[in-house]
């Protein structure tokens, strides 16, 4: 069975060959040697660092130069094959890629770093322990809404988009059908806080006039996306990245999500479901208060289920109880665990995750968030023989 039914089907509930796996992203290195396989991003913050100096600091054309490299077809292409190869290795059904904000649409670049599309600032860095690239939220562009409101970006009609898009799906051909890829979209909430950092949006959140404002700008630039995703070819999935909460609760009282966030994500869901297509949730920390109202609204599958907040109600498994008829979930092995633990316990883990999810489909196998630098390659290891062991379907 191709990857892309495989996904399908859980999503249906109904059982496939064998249980698909999906990760955000895979950002290390020891993970990447070991399949023989290069890191996607690695050199770019020497790329950064040569171009400026070539630029002599002139941001425009520092900006331009730095656009110019990286939507050329060859870049695309080689980037986003090498990011496939390494999962199609592995054996992960389904990947993503982002078509908005962060490393691939940047508004201003910096020697070290750039200013997405959204107006959040990005640090590109070396991890300590091992070298590899990395990019870092770093901080909000926007000091005021007045700021926010100078920012006219964010055009669901940016060419360098469209060209992304059509290279992700002639480069997932070339896999044939080993991994599906699918497109997503930078969250409503996320990027707007984000975007003013996280002291100065509670301000505008005071009386929600401002905030709301400010999410309506990047909810409508998010059902637009998803609309020209669509008319592009995009014909299985769209997943939104919107973290809502930490690991002892949600960001904001669940009244304001409620209140200006949600209807867009409705509106959303009910274009894509209109066009046969899935729309997939991540979300960060404890959503337990709000997770009937997320299902409710009506995403398909969600992930991770952050398996290390504080609130024992927040629990993969009493969620399943409650919402497995209605939704997908997606996740939950620990990066935690994944960096902490031995081999032995992520196998106990993924096994009663298989086992307990698994039946009559709705699960998708994944880490509790990506996979970052400090996870280690045993334990990695220990996921993905488990996978391959427990997760093949009775025939």
């Amino acid at each position: 069975m191709k990857a892309r039914d495989r996904v399908l089907r859980e999503l249906d509930h109904e059982e496939p060959d064998k249980i698909p796996w999906f990760e955000l992203s895979i950002d290390n290195l020891k993970i990447c040697d070991h399949y023989s396989e290069g890191y996607y991003l690695q050199g770019m913050a020497k790329s950064f660092a040569d171009t400026y100096n070539l630029c002599r600091g002139i941001i425009d054309e520092f900006t331009n130069t730095i656009l110019a490299a990286t939507e050329s077809r060859s870049y695309l292409k080689n980037t986003i094959k090498q990011y496939l190869g390494l999962f199609s290795k592995i054996g992960i059904d389904l990947a993503q890629i982002p078509l908005s904000g962060y490393i691939f649409f940047p508004t201003f670049c910096m020697k070290e770093g750039f200013i997405d599309e959204y107006g959040r600032i990005f640090d590109l860095k070396k991890n300590p322990s091992d070298n590899m690239d990395i990019a870092y939220y770093k901080d909000g562009y926007f000091k005021s809404f007045e700021d926010f409101e100078k920012f006219s970006l964010l055009d669901p009609d940016n060419p360098r988009r469209k060209r992304i898009y059509d290279m992700m799906k002639k480069v997932e051909k070339e896999f044939e059908g080993n991994i599906a890829v699918i497109p997503t979209i930078w969250g409503i909430f996320e990027s707007s806080w984000q975007a003013f950092g996280f002291t100065q949006f509670s301000k505008l959140l005071i009386g929600k006039k401002f905030a709301k404002k400010v999410i309506d700008k990047y909810g409508n630039f998010a059902l637009e996306l998803a609309k020209r995703l669509i008319e592009w070819g995009e014909s299985t999935a769209i997943m939104l990245f919107d973290d809502l909460g930490f690991k002892s609760g949600l960001l904001t009282n669940p009244n304001n999500y409620k209140e200006i966030l949600f209807p867009w994500y409705e509106k959303l869901c009910n274009y894509c479901h209109s066009k046969g297509i899935n729309v997939l949730f991540h979300s960060c920390g404890d959503l337990e208060p709000i997770f009937g109202d997320l299902v409710k609204v009506g995403f398909d599958a969600i992930h991770p289920i952050e398996p290390t907040t504080a609130n024992p109600k927040y629990d993969i498994f009493k969620l399943h109880e409650r919402y497995g008829n209605d939704v997908t979930f997606i996740g939950n092995v620990s990066p935690q665990d994944l960096a902490d633990k031995e081999p032995i316990f992520i196998k106990e883990y993924s096994k009663k995750l298989i086992r307990a999810l698994g039946p009559g489909g709705g699960y998708i196998f994944s880490s509790g968030h990506s996979i970052n630098p400090s996870v280690k390659l045993e334990n990695f290891l220990a996921m993905v023989s488990t996978r391959e062991e427990e997760g093949i379907y009775p025939q």
